[in-house]
């Protein structure tokens, strides 16, 4: 591996990650409390990297739970509920193993449209009443970071089957299937910090715009509970 890896001082290991999910967000500024608004993992892949690029270890895990998945879903990723409840494990035990590698390795974790995937984290560890390590882990989405990459009029992201075939002039095999995802990832993290597309210092400056955001969206009743609670103090005052 060149540029980058050799001299990476952010994380000893990097983690690519990536999940298929029973279905999108309802919204996407709702708490996780909110029921049904976010949905479920049904598959989460992971694969661990040594920062020079040598491969450590890859997970890949179904879950099967107490939901379902829509058709939109369904035919995107091909999951069904059956094969869930044939092949898949439990949430709890599957995003304890996760937890555990992020603590252990404290990795960098790359994903591409990485927004979504800890979205779907977030959400089933607040199910699942599991302290979320990826809240205050470092993150670094190669979708963000390959804008400039897109080249059609309208297109200002490219999805990671495009930005694959623009980098390896050939389309990835087996795309919406997490592992798959999380490799197709890392090949193009690997490659784009080849060429000098990706750099230390440029994940520095992501991560510097992104440091605002929260991945546990907070209830919008609370800033308005405040505002009317301010609004009887000051009209009290003004009576008295």
């Amino acid at each position: 591996m060149g540029g980058l890896l050799q001299t990476f001082t952010l994380a000893p290991y990097l983690l690519f990650i990536d999940t298929e999910a029973s279905g999108l967000p309802k919204k996407w500024n709702l708490p996780y409390s909110e029921e049904n608004n976010w949905p479920h993992a049904v598959q989460i892949s992971w694969i661990i990297y040594t920062k020079e690029g040598i491969e450590i270890k890859e997970e890949n895990h179904y879950i099967k739970g107490d939901f379902k998945i829509s058709h939109s879903a369904r035919r995107v990723h091909g999951i069904s509920d059956q094969f869930l409840e044939t092949n898949g494990e439990s949430r709890e035990s599957v995003l304890g193993i996760l937890a555990k590698d992020i603590e252990q390795y404290n990795p960098l974790i790359i994903g591409h449209f990485l927004e979504l995937d800890l979205h779907v984290l977030g959400a089933d560890f607040y199910r699942s009443k599991l302290n979320n390590p990826i809240k205050d882990a470092r993150h670094f989405c190669t979708m963000i970071a390959t804008k400039h990459l897109a080249r059609h009029p309208g297109t200002t992201n490219l999805r990671l089957g495009e930005l694959y075939a623009t980098l390896f002039e050939k389309k990835p095999e087996h795309q919406h299937n997490a592992i798959a995802d999380a490799r197709a990832t890392a090949d193009c993290f690997f490659e784009l910090c080849k060429r000098g597309e990706i750099t230390e210092e440029k994940i520095l400056k992501q991560q510097e715009r992104c440091k605002e955001k929260t991945f546990e969206k907070p209830s919008i009743l609370l800033p308005v509970f405040l505002i009317v609670v301010l609004i009887i103090l000051i009209i009290t005052l003004f009576i008295l």
